[in-house]
């Protein structure tokens, strides 16, 4: 018997939206992260990319544990001599909670083609209105704690 490979082109991708409403920023960015891959489907292979397309709504409602909310910082450089630049995380979520949670789904994907193909698929709203309804998108009925 041999395992079952899935081709590019027999790929069937799926809507699913995500409610992070009152949830872990990091654990609603798994579950994400897990369905953009394609690993909850049966047919997945790790060199082919056959993951869903997510939607997360309520972005601005997602909650970080712990004191992270006042002690976690972003670091970036803006390329320039000296242009190191920080953004705590408090003032990260008033402002742009759709990039914290792009941030954090984009750390959890691998980095290469496939990563960055799938990242492509990320849909992330800051409250309930999104515009993907003819798309037909399913609620995520997986458990995320």
């Amino acid at each position: 018997m041999s395992s079952y490979m899935a081709k590019p082109q027999e790929i069937n991708r799926k809507w699913y939206i995500i409610d992070a409403t009152d949830k872990p920023l990091g654990r609603v960015a798994a579950q994400a992260a897990s369905i953009l891959r394609g690993k909850h489907l049966p047919t997945f292979t790790p060199n082919v990319d056959c993951g869903d397309h997510v939607i997360i709504i309520n972005a601005a409602k997602t909650v970080l544990t712990g004191n992270k909310l006042n002690q976690k910082v972003r670091y970036y450089h803006t390329g320039w001599v000296g242009g190191i630049k920080e953004i705590h995380y408090n003032k990260l979520m008033e402002t742009n909670p759709e990039k914290a949670m792009m941030m954090a789904v984009k750390g959890m994907l691998p980095n290469n083609t496939i990563g960055r193909k799938a990242l492509t698929r990320l849909r992330v709203y800051k409250n309930d209105q999104h515009g993907h309804e003819a798309q037909k998108p399913e609620n995520w009925t997986g458990e995320i704690k």
